[in-house]
């Protein structure tokens, strides 16, 4: 039989499962786009720039069973979208990264010709170039189960023009077969010593990662027999839900909100589940991690890069959380007493809280009134998407996430931009869910564009754009070392003239009398299909427990005499003014 390339795109797609792809149509993908337009499963979807597309399809891998795709044009389709592709390598996202190619004739100085090959290498799992139209379905399921299979990520696929617009002798396609998942021989010795280690640990705790997302019923079953604290990462907010009486908050060390570094100040075993422990997750490598390290996770790349584990296995957090509380329950049938350890992470949430409350915003909003409403509109399943900024962290810790996967942000990458379209990728997955973004103002500005996508799909999402007129995470990094700020003040943003540009509804939030009333029309807004911008005149005078702990940490590193330096310069510049 003979088939163009891109009907065997189209037909592999559908076996997928794909829902939708992203991108904007050229000439060396318009053959694609014409069969994914008559295809009664998939919808192409237009954006504004390729890399929000790209965030779009990180948001629908984040928040769905569905692998986010991309179908751009080559070379500066493709570059376009480089920073959300390296957000989802660097995440552990799965994404199918398809774009078109030049020629495969071998004509010189073609358009687009770059080796995109070479280009995609370092931010993809796998890169393929499709050489003939029977390649085609048999690469794309490769490509997939490569980008699903062990720590995810994106995989590169580039089709050339011939090859999409012409038939090419193949034979019939076949279907998609999923590939099981069992775990590794060898895996129940390290379960037993896990098992073993946690119930012989004067206080045991528990930190998770983003891969453990679809195991938050094994993580709580676990905990609440341990009696043991449980911390996230950033990335990992939502595996472990915010009102489980173990819960502490987003890290473990001095950057941890105080429910969290009061409840792991004397543990002596920790396990680590589906987390790298990179920078971000451990405040810049700010934690004191016991020797007693329990780490699990499906990449053993990451066993003893940054600390070293006593045990260690190599296995998908569901299953090996599965094996190791059977195991926990069988050497101790018993669960611990977990009243105290209960007693103390409420205590100092609840302190916590209080002091956030009684800061003086005067005539801005205070994050915490903020959060509290916020809180009270969305419901457990509901999704908040945070961008890359100081708003990242105030999120972290002062608004409490209930369901797995309710909480996205970009992580590793922390590319800024990424809020807006990834809101729209998951409103798109998730019509019937509220979606609430929040971006700084600075972030805001790299994608606001994507909101006419919005306002033309009627997706009702609600961006929160905390607008203070600077990229306040570096710029409160400048003033203590620096005291000065240099690069990091935005002037002039007219928010309400996005909003208009858009077709977008516009509200301001200017004190926190207002927070009630400006949220619920926001939202009412919004679940008429409506996309809303509300401009939070926000209060960014009082620090996160991150950025105090990151600072201190960082500065501990300096040598004697850097320290002087970097002290002296702050005096005499705050002297002199």
């Amino acid at each position: 039989m003979k088939k163009t390339g891109a009907e065997l795109v189209c037909y592999a797609l559908e076996q997928l499962g794909i829902k939708y792809t992203f991108g904007i149509p050229g000439v060396h993908n318009t053959e694609i786009y014409d069969a994914l337009n008559a295809s009664a499963k998939i919808e192409p979807v237009l954006v504004t720039h390729e890399c929000n597309g790209a965030f779009m399809a990180d948001a629908i891998s984040r928040c769905s069973d569905s692998v986010g795709t991309l179908l751009v044009v080559p070379a500066a389709g493709l570059t376009h979208a480089a920073s959300g592709i390296g957000e989802a390598f660097l995440d552990g996202i799965a994404m199918l990264v398809i774009s078109g190619g030049v020629r495969s004739d071998g004509m010189a100085y073609q358009l687009h010709d770059i080796d995109q090959q070479a280009y995609m290498q370092n931010l993809c799992k796998a890169v393929f170039k499709i050489q003939h139209q029977h390649e085609i379905v048999e690469t794309l399921y490769r490509a997939y189960n490569i980008a699903c299979a062990n720590e995810p990520g994106p995989v590169y696929v580039e089709i050339p023009v011939d090859i999409a617009l012409f038939k090419g002798e193949c034979p019939a396609p076949q279907t998609y077969v999923p590939v099981p998942r069992a775990m590794q021989s060898g895996a129940d010795e390290n379960i037993r010593k896990m098992a073993s280690a946690l119930i012989n640990a004067r206080q045991p705790a528990i930190f998770a990662g983003w891969g453990a997302r679809h195991a938050s019923a094994e993580l709580q079953q676990l905990a609440e027999h341990l009696a043991a604290p449980v911390a996230t990462t950033l990335q990992g907010l939502s595996v472990f839900p915010a009102d489980h009486a173990l819960h502490t908050g987003m890290g473990m060390g001095e950057y941890a909100v105080p429910a969290a570094s009061h409840a792991f100040k004397n543990i002596d075993c920790l396990l680590a589940v589906a987390t790298r422990f990179s920078e971000i997750a451990t405040g810049s490598y700010g934690i004191n991690v016991p020797e007693n390290l329990l780490h699990i996770d499906i990449n053993p790349a990451v066993f003893n890069a940054n600390y070293p584990a006593h045990v260690s296995l190599a296995e998908d957090a569901r299953i090996a959380l599965r094996a190791l509380l059977n195991e926990v329950k069988k050497q101790m049938p018993l669960a611990r007493d977990m009243h105290n350890m209960a007693q103390t992470i409420a205590r100092h949430k609840a302190a916590y809280q209080a002091e956030w409350l009684q800061h003086n915003s005067v005539d801005k909003v205070n994050p915490a009134v903020f959060f509290n409403v916020l809180r009270a509109e969305l419901h457990r399943e509901d999704v908040v998407v945070c961008d890359d900024g100081n708003h990242t962290f105030l999120t972290a810790e002062l608004m409490p996430v209930y369901a797995p996967a309710a909480f996205i942000s970009p992580t590793d990458f922390n590319a800024m931009g990424y809020c807006v379209p990834a809101c729209l990728g998951v409103k798109l997955m998730h019509p019937a869910k509220r979606v609430a973004g929040i971006v700084g103002d600075g972030g805001f500005l790299m994608s606001c564009m994507e909101l006419l996508t919005a306002a033309q799909r009627g997706l009702g999402i609600v961006i929160c754009v905390f607008n203070d007129g600077e990229l306040a995470q570096i710029a409160q990094a400048q003033q203590i070392p620096y005291n000065r700020k240099t690069c990091t003040q935005i002037k002039g943003l007219n928010i309400a003239g996005i909003a208009m540009a858009t077709g977008c509804e516009y509200k301001k939030l200017n004190i926190n009398a207002q927070c009630e009333e400006i949220l619920a029309e926001a939202f009412a807004l919004a679940d008429q299909g409506r996309p809303v911008i509300v401009d939070v005149n926000i209060d960014y005078s009082k620090k996160t427990r991150f950025t105090q702990g990151v600072v201190k940490t960082n500065l501990k590193r300096f040598s004697a005499a850097e320290k002087i330096r970097f002290i002296a310069r702050a005096l005499s510049r705050r002297i002199s003014g």
